[in-house]
């Protein structure tokens, strides 16, 4: 069974103790060298919500961003639940060593911070952070974010024009510096279903062949791969 977001649950609201609305500035930097962010989601939530869990299944709605950036589905959850969401603050993709900057208003109760964004290229690469607990003292806070596989497509490393949907298999987009063509595909199954920390791109160093379009100087990472900083006025 696929991981959802959970319902709001108000008996739990009233009793947790620390529901309280705040005042939030959040700024996301790419620590990447040619790794590209898709449009992130920022959003605060209830304890009883998360956007991914490491080691479960992938919802629907966390796969269609993972494969393909896109952020409708989560987005129409959260409204659901009345989190408080701040959309594509970089007006389109965050590109290597860029920052971008929202304010975000939470209501009581939505108390944890969750941001995703697909990582561009890859097949199924997200950054993630899970209900963040928001502080309620005042204050700058830093925290760095890991590259996420969301187990649902086979980081085969091959520019396909037609995927990005998911279960279409290959990478939609690789913004920046030129990748290779012609690759053969660094594999065809994704042994670990689950989601879990990306094992980074391969890459190689053939422009017109080899095993992926991605290249080996260019496209690999180690984690983390964003920084967070966020500021309780």
């Amino acid at each position: 069974m696929k991981t959802r977001i959970l319902s709001l649950i108000a008996g739990t609201l009233l009793s947790s103790g620390a529901a309280h609305a705040a005042s939030l500035e959040v700024k996301v930097t790419n620590l990447t060298q040619g790794i590209y962010f898709t449009p992130l989601l920022i959003t605060a939530h209830t304890k009883d919500a998360m956007l991914f869990n490491v080691g479960d299944t992938a919802s629907d709605e966390l796969q269609a961003m993972a494969e393909g950036g896109s952020l409708d589905g989560l987005n129409t959850i959260l409204t659901g639940i009345n989190a408080n969401t701040a959309l594509n603050p970089a007006g389109g993709l965050l590109a290597p060593v860029t920052s971008t900057m929202t304010d975000l208003e939470t209501t009581d109760g939505n108390d944890k911070l969750s941001i995703v964004a697909m990582m561009l290229p890859t097949n199924d690469g997200f950054i993630g952070l899970n209900s963040w607990q928001i502080p309620t003292e005042a204050g700058t806070y830093h925290v760095y974010l890991n590259a996420y596989d969301a187990g649902t497509e086979a980081n085969d490393e091959r520019l396909e024009a037609d995927s990005g949907a998911p279960g279409v298999l290959g990478i939609p987009a690789s913004p920046g510096v030129a990748p290779g063509t012609n690759g053969g595909g660094v594999t065809t199954e994704e042994e670990n279903k689950m989601i879990h920390i990306h094992r980074g791109n391969l890459g190689d160093d053939n422009a017109t062949g080899g095993n992926s379009d991605l290249h080996n100087t260019v496209h690999r990472w180690l984690n983390p791969v964003a920084k967070v900083t966020i500021t309780v006025k």
